[in-house]
């Protein structure tokens, strides 16, 4: 949740700061390259092949067994983001071209990426090595430490922003330079804990050991399964560099505050289940499986269904409060605005998405999330082309929420197929009372917030005031339709352990 909010308030001064316009265009592309990278190897492929077996080696192994694992996989692991990274830097701006082919024949905006890429890649060797610590830490049932450290770069981005950009001959590099001191900040946070546990890994490459060998072969096809909303997303930012400038800022801003409960709801039950998953898998317990999946999604329906109607109802009002200034005007709201609502429609797929793959993951199956998220993949490629002629930007957020949904379905469908999930008595009661409540919430949000012309000509200060009654207004409304309904804490309770 801190995270979260510090990654509002920097979003909120680098809009303030620099706006929406083609330098922050290339930042967002120069920054996204490293991002993504990170969150397809780091936390994604390499997250889910990692736990389930570094979780085995922890339930079935020895402790210098596991230690050792560990120290293979340190070594093997930096010794390729240390090649990648390299590579990336070197060829900048080959990346810059292939991730925003709209950037060529614009020398000046395809050369500031450029320049800002040769700082921001090297954040994906720092970053990964610090998801690689958060994995050990997870396993362990330590998840503060990793939660808390993406605090590191919003303080750095928030910093760089304020106080580095005014020295700075181009002020938007000062951001670059904030990613770089971040992933050094992260890295160097993680590591004091890991020797609370004593893993504090020697980096001893081993690709041959046994362990590192099975990640290996595990992480291939989950580069796809479990990041197609990032190749999704990416994809937007591809087609966006063709569009009108400021369009990739439009879609950044709106995919930041559609992260938002993503993050806190969506990331954080697939970081809870996930060693509890491969715990259950590895103890061999099918009915302890089943309830941590169904606890899981119970938990994503009763919070994320009044998220996405809240995000979409009060789309406009959010961005105009934390947004806009001189550089981010009201037509920049306006069109951020689209966006968001486009992607607000598909936040419960994406929450359901992070709890759905640990069931596969956990049990070291990664090729069935390949099939499932390449006919995502297509459909979005599809919808892209389909929608972004009437709809422009906002065409290609509404291409990536409704694949989403696809995804989501596709990978439900398979667990129950499998019968890895059996899903537990009052589901269709459940759905109609958070759908009722839900559906409360939304008319009273619509009823109080009015018409986005209304928040535009309001000063800050009241509009940060007006946006926070009525987001607690929202949330007590919706909270009492499920108390009236039946629906109490004890549906929240049964935990993931």
């Amino acid at each position: 949740m801190l995270s979260r909010i510090l990654g509002f308030v920097r979003d909120l001064v680098v809009a303030h700061t620099f706006g929406a316009n083609a330098g922050t265009d290339a930042f967002f592309v120069a920054f996204k390259i490293p991002n993504f990278l990170r969150r397809l190897f780091a936390e994604g492929a390499f997250a889910v092949a990692f736990v389930p077996v570094l979780t085995e080696y922890k339930e079935r192994r020895s402790f210098a067994e596991l230690k050792l694992f560990v120290d293979h996989v340190a070594g093997t692991l930096g010794a390729i983001l240390l090649a990648v990274t390299l590579a990336g830097v070197l060829g900048a701006p080959v990346l810059a071209m292939v991730f925003a082919p709209g950037f060529i024949g614009s020398e000046g905006k395809l050369d500031l990426a450029v320049d800002m890429l040769r700082l921001t890649f090297p954040y994906l060797f720092f970053i990964s090595l610090t998801a690689f610590a958060g994995g050990i830490l997870n396993a362990h049932g330590r998840f503060g430490v990793p939660a808390f450290t993406p605090v590191f770069l919003n303080v750095s981005l928030i910093s760089c922003a304020l106080w580095l950009a005014p020295l700075l001959e181009r002020p938007i590099m000062a951001l670059a330079w904030g990613v770089l001191f971040a992933g050094i900040l992260q890295l160097l946070f993680q590591y004091p804990f890991l020797r609370q546990i004593r893993l504090f890994p020697r980096f001893i490459p081993a690709p041959k050991d046994e362990g590192v060998r099975r990640i290996g072969r595990l992480m291939l096809p989950a580069l796809f399964g479990v990041s197609v909303t990032q190749l999704n997303l990416l994809l937007d930012t591809l087609i966006a560099s063709f569009l009108v400038s400021g369009s990739i800022s439009w879609l950044y801003y709106s995919d930041r505050l559609m992260e938002f409960p993503l993050g806190i709801l969506g990331v954080g039950l697939a970081t809870v289940i996930l060693p509890n998953l491969s715990k259950k898998h590895a103890t061999e317990s099918p009915q302890g499986f089943s309830h941590v999946i169904d606890w899981a999604l119970r938990w994503g329906l009763l919070l994320g269904l009044p998220a996405a109607v809240g995000l979409f109802v009060l789309a406009g009002p959010m961005i105009a409060t934390l947004f806009q200034s001189e550089v981010f005007d009201a037509a920049d709201v306006a069109m951020s605005r689209q966006s968001l609502m486009a992607y607000a429609l598909g936040l419960l797929s994406f929450i359901l998405i992070k709890v759905l793959a640990p069931g596969y993951y956990s049990r070291q199956d990664t090729r069935t999330p390949v099939r499932i998220a390449v006919i995502a993949m297509f459909a979005n490629m599809v919808l892209n082309i389909i929608l972004v002629f009437p709809l422009a930007h906002a065409g290609l957020a509404l291409a990536t929420s409704l694949s989403a949904t696809l995804n989501a379905f596709l990978l439900f469908r398979g667990l129950r197929k499998a019968g890895v999930y059996r899903p537990e008595p009052g589901w269709l009661l459940l759905i109609l009372r958070g759908a009722a409540a839900s559906a409360v919430m939304g008319g009273v949000l619509l009823w109080g917030v009015g018409d986005l012309a209304s928040w535009l000509g309001m000063a800050t200060v009241d509009k940060v005031w007006r946006l926070l009654i009525w987001v607690l207004a929202g949330a007590a409304s919706y909270f009492a339709v499920l108390a009236l309904l039946g629906i109490g804490p004890r549906h929240f309770r049964n935990s993931a352990s």
